[in-house]
């Protein structure tokens, strides 16, 4: 459970006077799951590959449990103190060093996932070429080859017709209905995906799962376990929109609900996602798991889900990627115009923040093919640091007297787990790429 805030801590934060621009609870939930539930649900059928089924399921949920604690570490900081943002929290606790480095992880980690995202998007509608197997997109196997449904076209259309209309909205709260519609399709995603599988599992079509991992190579098989956990980390890092969600809300400590609602539905889908769709491709199972759906089904109906599976997903990230813009225009603004008045009232600030980060975006998603290393290295070195590194040290720092012992202990724990994790994960990557280059 997230760490109890005591009440005399409240009337530190001004509600605003205006009751029609609170955010709805409802809302609040929709944009947090939203956050949550991104690319990384794409990953965790590999990661049961890697782990078997019995450590990734109670890996999922320590790590969700963990996120919870920390996002209340943050709330809790930010009521005992003056802050109503990420980098406020840490310019309290360690200076202006501690905002600045945490603006920039933020950043980093906002931004590659939208570039992960957009990538993600164009190998859906547009198809890409993987180790020379050429995996066609939606639009190729409707309408053939054509220039207009190439990569670039079509991201070009998705970006300017859809994204951009979205990443205009100015506060959090409107992106409410889209952030309830993306999580409805993620769930759709689950349900199909559970409908598979179980008639797989009745036909006896179904793959045998592991329970738990294979170490047969010895000590480099063991340490290749650590690289699955910040997949893990990753599809549960949303603590960069945990602020402004919260402080559009009447009462900022209801976001501890939400998320705690959040995460537990996050949390179920991962479990259910990770489990049938291993079932379903066994050992086959790719890093993208969507790439596994690509394959051709001997039935017209099974070749309709593979499509509604990979069609709804594609919309589902389209609408995930305005809540990550949100977080990186916001920071990007904190960092580059500290002094200035709020961004929302500055039309100049405003769009000249948001053009650029979007064309930067585009132009990434088309110049880097495959970015499966950089997903892996931002998991096991930005993302950790968001979730746990950062509000276990401020919590360890209390420079307004508010931690207990029993958070400082469990703050602790926190760091010593992420920080270890995340050096052993990080340095297996490393030898795993220089191998692979050798090789």
């Amino acid at each position: 459970m997230s760490p109890a805030i005591k009440a005399p801590l409240l009337p530190n934060q001004e509600p605003s006077s205006s009751s029609e621009n609170h955010g709805s609870f409802a809302g609040a939930v929709f944009n947090i799951s939203t956050s949550i539930v991104g690319a990384g649900i794409m990953a965790i059928p590999a990661a049961f590959k890697v782990l078997g089924v019995i450590p990734s399921l109670s890996i999922i949920v320590i790590i969700a449990w963990l996120s919870n604690v920390s996002a209340g570490f943050l709330m809790k900081s930010s009521l005992a103190g003056e802050s109503t943002t990420y980098a406020g929290v840490m310019k309290e606790s360690f200076g202006k060093s501690g905002s600045v480095v945490v603006t920039i992880v933020t950043m980093v980690v906002t931004f590659g996932s939208m570039i992960i995202f957009s990538i993600i998007i164009g190998d859906v509608l547009s198809g890409n070429d993987k180790d020379g197997i050429i995996h066609l997109g939606l639009l190729q196997e409707w309408f053939g080859s054509h220039w207009w449904n190439t990569r670039f076209f079509g991201l070009l259309f998705i970006f300017v017709f859809l994204l951009l209309p979205l990443v205009l909205c100015r506060r959090v709260e409107r992106l409410a209905l889209s952030s309830a519609i993306s999580f409805l399709l993620a769930l759709l995603f689950v349900v199909i995906s559970s409908v598979l599988a179980i008639i797989a599992l009745v036909q006896g079509k179904t793959k045998t799962p592991r329970l738990f991992p294979e170490l047969n190579d010895g000590g480099l098989s063991f340490f290749s376990l650590f690289t699955a956990s910040p997949v893990i980390v990753t599809a549960f890092t949303f603590h960069f929109n945990v602020h402004p969600v919260a402080f559009e809300l009447k009462d900022p400590l209801d976001v501890l609900s939400a998320t705690r609602i959040s995460v537990i539905l996050c949390a179920a889908i991962y479990s259910a996602t990770g489990l049938f769709c291993y079932l379903l491709f066994g050992d086959s199972t790719m890093t993208d798991v969507l790439m596994n759906f690509d394959q051709s089904t001997s039935s017209s109906i099974g070749s309709l889900l593979n499509d509604i599976v990979r069609l709804s997903y594609a919309i589902h990230l389209m609408l995930v990627f305005p809540l990550l813009n949100f977080s990186l225009r916001a920071n990007l603004d904190e960092l580059l115009f500290p002094m200035k008045l709020s961004l929302v009232e500055d039309n100049k600030r405003f769009f000249g923040l948001t053009f650029p980060l979007l064309i930067s975006c585009f132009l990434g998603a088309i110049a880097i093919p495959d970015i499966w290393y950089f997903f892996q290295f931002l998991g096991s070195t930005s993302t950790v640091s968001i979730a746990f590194i950062f509000p276990a040290a401020i919590v360890l720092r209390n420079v307004n007297g508010f931690s207990t012992l029993r958070e400082k202990i469990v703050a602790s724990v926190m760091l010593v787990l992420a920080v270890a994790t995340s050096i052993i994960a990080m340095s297996t990557n490393i030898y795993t790429f220089t191998a692979t280059e050798e090789t």
